[in-house]
């Protein structure tokens, strides 16, 4: 398959899961009008705000590859590693305490509280996953490295 072609097709799949994010909006926009629960409100919360999240991160995508392609040198990375380590030690602290308050709840019926601290221990993964990953672009850019 030639690059055109996958890229053809990654812009296809990126419009269609687009829809489909913003299906979930609405969805979840929709059940934010029909409850006054806190805990039911803050999920459909998280959950419409990763979905637009999702639909700009998509975007980004379709436009690099169709329209206007975004270019990372070693000079860009360069001037942000350290606060980027930095940032990187931090989300590892964030997992920590909340990894602390996890271990000191459990099993004691604070399934709510629990519920959220597991939603956030993963977030904070996530966030450290993402700036990790930035090392394997590094390495990319820097082959040597």
């Amino acid at each position: 398959m030639k690059t055109k072609d996958i890229q053809d097709d990654l812009v296809k799949r990126m419009q269609h899961w687009q829809k489909v994010e913003r299906e979930s909006v609405a969805s979840t926009t929709s059940l934010l009008e029909q409850t006054k629960h806190p805990l039911l409100r803050l999920v459909m919360e998280i959950i419409r705000r990763d979905s637009e999240l999702h639909d700009r991160v998509q975007q980004f995508i379709i436009d690099h590859v169709a329209t206007k392609p975004v270019t990372l040198t070693p000079d860009d990375l360069a001037g942000v590693s350290v606060p980027l380590e930095r940032h990187l030690r931090l989300e590892d602290q964030m997992v920590e305490a909340v990894n602390g308050s996890v271990e000191k709840i459990r099993g004691h019926k604070m399934l709510i509280e629990e519920y959220l601290l597991d939603f956030l221990v993963q977030d904070e993964k996530k966030h450290a996953a993402l700036l990790r990953a930035l090392d394997n672009v590094k390495r990319g850019l820097y082959p040597y490295a």
